[in-house]
């Protein structure tokens, strides 16, 4: 665990879970990395590889930054309770599966929800300005439904607030990548949250393939153009 958490706890209706992974994933990785150089059958290098030797090769592997092998372990989300402007960003990372509830096919007419960020929480004018304005769209919404405005028209009011849902499948090495990014201070604090709940179910599984993942600044140092000066540091 690391410190600077407090984002976590500020976006509660964000729901997080793991929904499947590659069975034995530190294990499949490491005799992947291992087969490269053995004159074995899979099938023995599979049957006596042991944990202490999967945390040699992995932590080798992982300092030299040989990630290929990771590949072949992949994991399963579902997220809800996000925004579409997180959307936005989470879909930039390519290497990855996603399945997205549609504005398209579902109507919101009762459950429009929102997310609200904290620099718009925390002033008392702009948030009650902000809720005012959620009151509207919901209203306008259902004004839209009831005159017969198909769902796929009526979401063009909807703003990038609006939540969604996501199943997304990544495997561990573009997992490493995306906590690299989206754990650091300086990316947007709804993408932060998600990414470092992402972190801890992972380490949970795949301790060793993720025992050091999280921002540059816990390994090499910031790779941001404007730092935050808060690196992350161990418990």
């Amino acid at each position: 665990m690391f410190l600077s958490m407090d984002v976590i706890f500020y976006y509660k209706d964000m729901k997080v879970k793991l929904l499947n992974f590659t069975r034995n994933p530190e294990k499949i990785c490491a005799v992947a990395a291992r087969l490269c150089y053995s004159s074995k059958s899979i099938d023995e290098n599979f049957k006596n590889f042991k944990k202490e030797k999967s945390k040699e090769l992995l932590d080798k592997i992982i300092f030299s930054g040989h990630h290929s092998v990771l590949e072949h372990s992949s994991f399963t989300f579902g997220i809800e309770g996000v925004s579409r402007a997180l959307l936005a960003q989470f879909t930039r990372h390519r290497i990855a599966s996603f399945s997205v509830q549609s504005q398209r096919y579902v109507k919101f007419e009762n459950d429009i929800k929102f997310v609200s960020p904290k620099t718009i929480k925390e002033n008392a004018l702009l948030r009650k300005k902000y809720n005012d304005f959620k009151n509207n769209v919901k209203k306008l919404y259902k004004e839209f439904l009831d005159a017969g405005v198909p769902a796929e028209d009526a979401r063009c009011i909807l703003p990038n607030a609006s939540t969604t849902k996501i199943i997304v499948t990544m495997n561990a090495r573009e997992l490493r990548h995306f906590f690299s990014l989206r754990c650091c201070n300086r990316a947007q604090d709804e993408m932060t949250a998600m990414a470092r709940r992402m972190l801890k179910l992972v380490k949970k599984k795949a301790e060793l393939l993720f025992s050091n993942a999280g921002p540059s600044c816990l390994r090499e140092g910031c790779h941001e153009a404007f730092p935050c000066g808060k690196p992350w540091k161990k418990h």
